[in-house]
């Protein structure tokens, strides 16, 4: 009885919290809410770094203060002094970093066993703190992947359940699937994360695959879930209606040449993003000076476009692989998107057919139909033999190869022969020592060779799997899993990404490696059983 009024008081709470940032607009950028306080804390060199009050921008952001931020702020603007010393001792005055025991990860037990008890360290109880800063309350509990990362995320969290699905946790998968469910009828759509910067994108849709694992347990989950999938749907595709031949983009929808609408990662802000601030601005400086009459706030869009991708950077992005201000994002129609959005489009076809929803099974059915014609029209390559990017402003594809190229395969739409094609490509040039690299390509940039990554290895394997190349998915398994136990008996860490050319640990990219770590013990687990 308890547990159920403190739900019925959570879900009040996000109610009445969503209400309130719809008054204050608080999904307005962060540089905006926290006015100048924001930015002479970014602007300070010496509170940032690895020995300093913040790591990155993100610490900043993720404070909880101790008070009404309007309070906070009414104070900062009396303070006379807005040198280092007195900035850190303010923001220890007024704020506090979340707090959770994370001694775990000194642990040394068995690989399996560790994780078992990750379950419980990552685990975040319903949000029922008054001053809650950027976070956005959740109704039920949930899994956080770890490290920097004490908030929910969308596509990591589907391959966190498939291990919390192993390892017997159904209740805290089925509770994640709700807090998704919550945050489409609160806020319209599924944001990178439940923080209030992250309010204006989402990630890789892998919702329908959520609600699809839940339902293996829960027979009432198609019905259940059937409206939050259609606005999860609805949200991919608004910017439909204003596509015509002039502007053959809207926000996440591209209109091809042939009329087909197919999707692209999007970002409603063109401001640096507030999670990475100093970063993205540093990126603008490249820019200014290498390119001096460039559009700095489409970089910044194509930065936070890139960061819905998942693949925050890669070299699949960029015009120049060794440039991060030649980023292009928005002008690139992605493979694995829109196989995404066709496992959404079939899978509400089958929903509804089950709820008697004849003319919405029709209507989906024909939706997918059309774009798996698209996906064979405008990603394969018959000189590469494989699956790639489209760039809709040149009309041609990207030329860029990376294992995003396996998703016809994990969503069944490639054909056998390109299935046996694509098979070849992975065995000759993907797979390494540990597994998958993510492109062929090395320009220090984390979704780039030579690193692999928990969600991705998922998606090879069973793509090969169910093609006819078990073998093949096997030997992946074996590699994966193998550099994974390596590294954890060398240092009882699960790590965010690996080095899977020379399996073993890995850094790169825009934040040290991190340690935890959600995606990487859920596609462990889900291997191993």
């Amino acid at each position: 009885m308890k547990n159920k009024i403190l739900a019925v008081f959570v879900g009040l709470l996000l109610v009445a919290c969503t209400e309130e940032q719809k008054k204050m607009n608080i999904d307005t950028p962060a540089q905006e809410l926290y006015g100048q306080l924001f930015t002479d804390v970014m602007s300070c060199d010496d509170l940032f770094g690895e020995d300093k009050l913040f790591a990155d921008s993100k610490a900043f952001l993720d404070l909880i203060p101790k008070r009404p931020m309007k309070d906070i702020l009414v104070d900062y603007q009396k303070l006379s002094s807005k040198k280092a010393s007195t900035l850190k001792q303010f923001l220890e005055e007024n704020f506090s970093k979340a707090g959770s025991d994370m001694s775990v990860l000194k642990d040394s037990s068995d690989i399996d066993t560790h994780i078992k008890k990750l379950w419980v360290a990552l685990r975040r109880e319903p949000d029922n703190q008054k001053e809650v800063g950027t976070l956005i309350p959740l109704a039920h509990s949930y899994q956080v992947p770890g490290g920097r990362f004490t908030e929910i995320y969308y596509w990591d969290s589907y391959f966190t359940m498939l291990g919390l699905m192993e390892d017997g946790e159904e209740k805290t998968v089925a509770d994640m699937v709700q807090n998704f469910a919550d945050l489409i009828e609160n806020v319209g759509f599924i944001p990178n994360g439940n923080r209030t910067y992250y309010l204006s994108r989402s990630q890789p849709p892998f919702f329908s695959y959520m609600v699809e694992l839940l339902a293996k347990k829960d027979k009432s989950a198609p019905s259940k879930y059937f409206s939050a999938l259609e606005k999860e749907y609805e949200f991919w595709m608004n910017g439909k209606q204003y596509l015509t031949l002039d502007k053959p983009a809207s926000e996440h929808c591209v209109r091809m040449p042939n009329g087909a609408i197919l999707n692209r990662y999007y970002d409603k802000y063109d401001t640096p993003r507030d999670e990475m601030y100093r970063n993205d601005l540093e990126t603008g400086k490249t820019l200014e000076k290498t390119n001096p009459e460039a559009d700095i706030h489409r970089l910044y869009r194509d930065l936070r476009a890139g960061a819905e991708s998942g693949w925050d950077f890669s070299s699949r992005w960029l015009v120049d692989y060794n440039n991060l201000s030649t980023i292009h994002t928005t002008d690139i129609v992605p493979i694995d998107l829109n196989c995404l959005m066709y496992h959404l489009e079939e899978l509400l076809s089958v929903y509804a057919k089950k709820l008697k929803k004849k003319d919405k099974a029709e209507a989906y059915k024909l939706a997918a139909n059309s774009r798996k014609a698209a996906i064979q029209t405008y990603f394969w390559s018959e000189k590469e033999e494989w699956f790639m990017d489209y760039d809709y402003k040149k009309k041609e594809l990207t030329g860029n190869l990376n294992i995003a190229g396996i998703f016809p395969l994990y969503v069944d739409v490639a054909s056998n022969k390109q299935a046996k094609k694509c098979g070849d490509k992975v065995e000759k040039y993907f797979l390494k020592a540990g597994g998958v690299v993510t492109t062929l390509y090395q320009t220090g940039q984390q979704w780039d060779s030579p690193n692999g990554w928990a969600p991705l290895q998922w998606i090879t394997y069973q793509a090969l799997k169910e093609n006819g190349r078990k073998r093949l998915a096997h030997e992946l398994k074996e590699r994966w899993m193998g550099m994974v136990e390596k590294v954890y008996n060398e240092t009882f860490k699960l790590l965010e990404k690996y080095d899977v050319v020379r399996a073993t640990n890995t850094g790169g990219g825009e934040y040290a490696n991190q340690d935890g770590f959600g995606w990487t013990n859920g596609v462990y687990r889900a291997m191993k059983k």
